[in-house]
């Protein structure tokens, strides 16, 4: 990306990934004095594309951020990305400091337990392993395709695999499905995809928002169990949950 030669506009560096992040496109897009560049990890086949400039792949680390702010005359960072890409996080962290640009994250809460949830939190995909190999026999497995190896062995277990793109052909299971699809989710449809499919247990991550809560409360319903991964550990910034909490931040930095 070249300099945005105007001295009146200031180039904002969204790393996207997240639902929040497009919208946060649409809306800096349209405000004034203000240039967006979206960056996307590239790691499902067709993203949809936010408004705005767009650009894929990855930048080479903390150093290689850092040289394209420099380069690019970055304005601001805005984290967009999702809860679970905590190497990102780190990597902007360290670039913003070291090029001294101002770094805000934009993250979703969490999903919290509610009466009635049968949840098992685990750090890692190995305890989830654990888990499921002390009484699950059909469990839908919403991890991501790129997370399915820790559960390869389980031969005795038959999983209804869901992910937005095909899972890599390496990863062999001894009963399995595959579902492609993409949120938002309904209740209603949830519902009916655990009932038809005689699921016992969901293992997901605690990705938060509401594009695919509904699996939650529709295992709450019948009495599922979950086995959610926990938030990894992310740099101390400044973090806001709305978009609006956004446009407030880039209008004081700015």
């Amino acid at each position: 990306m070249e300099p945005v030669d105007n001295r009146n506009t200031k180039t904002i560096l969204v790393l996207g990934g997240a639902t929040e992040g497009y919208e946060l496109a649409r809306v800096l897009n349209h405000k004034q004095g203000v240039h967006v560049v979206s960056s996307l990890a590239g790691r499902t086949s067709k993203p949809r594309a936010p408004c705005g400039e767009v650009r894929s792949g990855g930048f080479g680390g903390s150093e290689g951020l850092a040289l394209y702010l420099r380069e690019c005359s970055i304005a601001a960072v805005i984290d967009a990305t999702h809860p679970f890409a905590s190497v990102m996080g780190w990597n902007a962290a360290r670039a913003c400091a070291a090029v001294g640009v101002p770094l805000l994250r934009l993250e979703r809460p969490a999903w919290r337990p509610q009466a009635g949830d049968l949840w098992t939190e685990v750090e890692g995909w190995d305890d989830a392993v654990t888990v499921l190999d002390s009484g699950a026999k059909r469990v839908l497995l919403a991890v991501g395709r790129k997370e399915l190896e820790p559960f390869v062995g389980l031969d005795h277990i038959w999983f209804l695999i869901r992910s937005v793109d095909a899972p890599e052909p390496t990863k062999v299971f001894a009963q399995a499905d595959v579902l492609l699809a993409r949120g938002p989710f309904t209740l209603e449809g949830e519902t009916k995809l655990l009932q038809n499919h005689r699921i016992d247990t969901i293992v997901c991550k605690n990705s938060g928002g509401t594009a695919t809560d509904a699996k939650l409360s529709a295992a709450r319903n019948l009495g599922v169990r979950v086995v959610i991964k926990k938030r990894p550990q992310r740099p101390e910034v400044p973090v806001v949950e709305t978009v609006e909490q956004v446009q407030s931040w880039v209008d004081q930095v700015l």
